[in-house]
């Protein structure tokens, strides 16, 4: 998202200011860099040995064949199996989407615990309501059983059960998305393919709003208990030891707001012409055509659906 120009790489402060630090455990940079197995950056050719390393520092780490996918490809994945969940429908269709296309990529890519967790507590909140609902609301010809004025119908068993099997696949798509890519790797690399650069900014700032705040207001937590705060015990006390973070959490929000702006600034963030990314993710022939067909076979499902010629799926 910045020029190769604006800063000096090879200096200190530019490694502090201008770059993404790399994450912990990342480990060494991988000698493929300038081969097109790793993320590499636009002119790499014409970097020191110094200025290529911290380039490629720059980028995320990717630790299975899943990550190493291209961002697009892993979001053109995700779309279809979501919107696939509800063009099957039934429970062969989901459970196929879950157990066939998500768990396989999941165990590759490491996350499979952590997703199947995730995804529990996403689907959670959401499943309560849809089974109060539909169990109770939805008529039908057999009653299970009666609590007051409702009635539970199989009926209203049935389809709940298939919308939260429908639920959980979405649930599980997204999540591996989130898990195995980068957002600022996925704007960045709708950005090479000619988003907007401001877009693109505002789109990576905003995905990674929640997960900043977050790990601010972790660190302000500890930091007023180091003093003596109380953050634990009734909920009173709790109630109590939240005001205390609402203003440094909203404060240092609103500095982090004018540090990135000065820093933009500094960048030319604002100047017109053609711009240069430090990196970007690797892409492939074969990965196009799989994107082509995911998408052409999900268009060809929606049109059967509609037209009443798909196929029916228990």
């Amino acid at each position: 998202m910045r020029s190769a120009a604006a800063s000096s790489p090879g200096s200190p402060r530019a490694s502090r200011r201008s770059g993404w630090p790399r994450p912990e455990g990342a480990g060494p940079i991988d000698p493929a860099f300038t081969s097109g197995a790793v993320p590499v950056p636009d002119g790499a050719a014409s970097l020191s040995p110094e200025d290529a390393a911290f380039v490629a520092s720059l980028a995320p780490p990717t630790p299975s064949a899943y990550h190493r996918l291209n961002p697009l490809t892993k979001a053109v994945i995700a779309t279809v199996e979501s919107l696939g969940a509800f063009v099957l429908g039934g429970y062969v269709g989901p459970l196929a989407i879950i157990f066939l296309a998500v768990l396989p990529a999941a165990i590759v890519a490491g996350v499979a615990r952590r997703l199947f967790r995730i995804s529990l507590l996403l689907t959670l909140p959401i499943a309560i309501s849809v089974v109060l609902v539909s169990v109770f609301t939805r008529a039908g010809e057999t009653v299970l059983f009666t609590i007051g004025p409702f009635d539970a119908t199989l009926e209203g068993v049935d389809f709940a059960l298939q919308t939260l099997v429908r639920l959980f696949a979405i649930s599980t798509s997204i999540g591996l998305f989130g898990l195995t890519t980068e957002p600022r790797s996925f704007v960045l690399d709708l950005e090479r393919r000619g988003l907007s650069p401001r877009f693109a900014f505002v789109a990576a700032a905003t995905l990674e709003a929640v997960p900043a705040m977050v790990e601010r207001a972790s660190i302000i937590i500890s930091a007023q208990r180091a003093r003596g705060l109380d953050t634990e015990g009734s909920l009173g006390a709790r109630v109590r030891g939240v005001l205390p973070l609402v203003g440094p959490v909203i404060i240092s929000s609103l500095t982090e707001v004018e540090e990135r702006s000065l820093a933009l600034e500094v960048r030319a963030f604002g100047k017109r012409g053609r711009r240069h990314l430090l990196w970007r993710m690797p892409d492939s022939r074969a990965q196009l055509v799989v994107r082509a067909l995911l998408l052409l076979l999900l268009v060809g499902a929606i049109a059967a659906r509609l037209t009443g010629t798909f196929p029916a799926i228990p």
